[in-house]
């Protein structure tokens, strides 16, 4: 195999994310993580001698101009997005954001149309639609097992008591807080960018509701944060249920999607992807041969998934070496992007609806 051209990668915002950015560059064939970059510097520094950087800054424009990078992951909170994204596009740099893309959907546009006009290439940090089991699901759907999409259901649940929940609630001035719709708007990537795709490219109908499970007993910002949400959507012939559950145990997240043909459901956790068909038979067996079939179909994912640890491709982001992999590849091919720009931007006008349905007035008072 020809060697891969190396891409000089960058890193700018140096929180706990960055971290996993830093590991997976620092793996991947054809990328050289060449620097990284926080306002406050010792962050900076502290990420650098943790994975082997060679240089770290206080300041963006100085490692742009020193380092002469191809791509720059931006970990930094949305609201910094656009003008960062700029700046890196002026400096020659491709650029990979964490999600989510912008503040709002308008913004979005506008940060996709600043690095179109300027030649380069952006993706969003999408990275569990590219974990083994959604690049099996996708691979089924490919193949016809589904048949016409009918119902999706996606489900995402999220620990306050985990690592990041911890923050989030214990600092009132979080950056989440700030959000026009706040833990939502942090999250909910996660469960509309596996919706839009089954979607006719119209605007969808949307019924958003949300409110808060736990008690309120901080006084303060942290208090006024809803946790539960729950979205219907309908295009054409699709309906969708959409969920962000902060109180469910075990913590899930899944895809279900109901087809002509088959139900086909990913579980992004236990990295399953399990077909369930129609019953050709008759009466008592078709209600007993079910449980074995399904038992035998997630052994066969069982051995699967051993055999993946085995061969060390069963790491936490998986997803995200693979999503990289396309994205530098299209950068030096000059290929599409992994994810199209028009599929980006209707998660971006999803969640906007969203917000305004359940946080009244945040949008308006972003778009002044």
């Amino acid at each position: 195999m020809a060697e891969l051209r190396k891409l000089r990668v960058g890193i700018v915002g140096c929180g706990k994310i960055a971290d996993g950015h830093a590991e997976v560059v620092k793996y991947l064939a054809g990328a050289d993580l060449a620097a990284v970059c926080d306002r406050e510097p010792l962050l900076a520094e502290q990420l650098a001698v943790r994975m082997g950087v060679p240089s770290w800054y206080g300041d963006m424009g100085e490692m742009l101009a020193r380092e002469r990078l191809d791509v720059v992951h931006i970990t930094t909170p949305p609201a910094v997005h656009l003008p960062l994204t700029r700046q890196c596009v002026d400096a020659g740099a491709h650029v990979f954001l964490e999600k989510p893309l912008a503040l709002t959907a308008p913004e979005a546009r506008e940060l996709i149309d600043v690095v179109v006009t300027g030649g380069r290439q952006m993706t969003i940090n999408y990275w569990p639609n590219f974990d083994p089991p959604a690049m099996q699901f996708k691979q089924m759907l490919a193949n016809g097992e589904l048949g016409d999409p009918v119902h999706v259901e996606a489900f995402i649940g999220y620990d306050l008591a985990g690592p990041y929940g911890q923050v989030l609630m214990s600092d009132p001035n979080y950056w989440v807080h700030k959000l026009p719709g706040k833990l939502f708007h942090n999250m909910i990537d996660h469960v509309f960018n596996r919706i839009v795709p089954f979607f006719p490219d119209l605007e969808p109908e949307i019924h958003a509701f949300a409110f808060k499970r736990r008690e309120g007993v901080r006084n303060n910002a942290t208090d006024a944060m809803l946790d539960e949400l729950r979205v219907y959507l309908r295009g054409g012939t699709v309906s969708a249920y959409g969920s962000l559950c902060s109180h469910a145990r075990p913590v899930a997240n899944t895809l279900k999607v109901y087809g002509t043909k088959a139900t086909i459901e990913v579980d992004y956790n236990n990295r399953t992807v399990v077909n369930t068909t129609s019953q050709r038979y008759p009466s008592a067996l078709g209600r007993l041969a079910p449980p074995l079939q399904m038992a035998g179909r997630y052994l066969a994912e069982g051995k699967k998934n051993i055999g993946q640890f085995r061969r060390s491709e069963f790491h936490f982001f998986a997803g995200m070496s693979k999503l990289l992999e396309l994205f530098y590849e299209g950068i030096r091919t000059g290929g599409a992007p992994p994810i199209p720009y028009s599929e980006i931007m209707r998660v971006c006008e999803v969640m906007d609806r969203v917000i305004q349905q359940v946080y009244p007035g945040t949008m308006s008072e972003v778009a002044r």
